[in-house]
């Protein structure tokens, strides 16, 4: 069967949509967004905009199999990174 979404561009969210799809409060993604913590986001206009995929993507970061797998990436908290965080020594 063919895909009937094959060709077509990834599906926009905005802030609230891409919130929701998340499951964090839209604060909190505003906050993410700010410190550069968060999903890579477009600005079409003005207005912010998330790709579905670019979602899967950033959530996908903190996937794990167990409390001590440790090839898990870490999704940090929407606050300012350390230098230590951010990789720098």
């Amino acid at each position: 069967m063919r895909d009937p979404l094959a060709g077509l561009p990834p599906r926009l969210l905005r802030t609230p949509e891409a919130a929701r799809f998340l499951g964090i409060s839209l604060r909190t993604l505003e906050k993410h967004r700010t410190y550069g913590t968060g999903p890579t986001y477009r600005k079409i206009g003005g207005r912010v905009v998330y790709a579905v995929d670019d979602l899967l993507d950033w959530s996908a970061i903190g996937a794990r199999k167990s409390t001590h797998d440790e090839n898990a990436g870490t999704v940090f908290p929407a606050r300012p990174l350390t230098p230590q965080e951010r990789g720098e020594r």
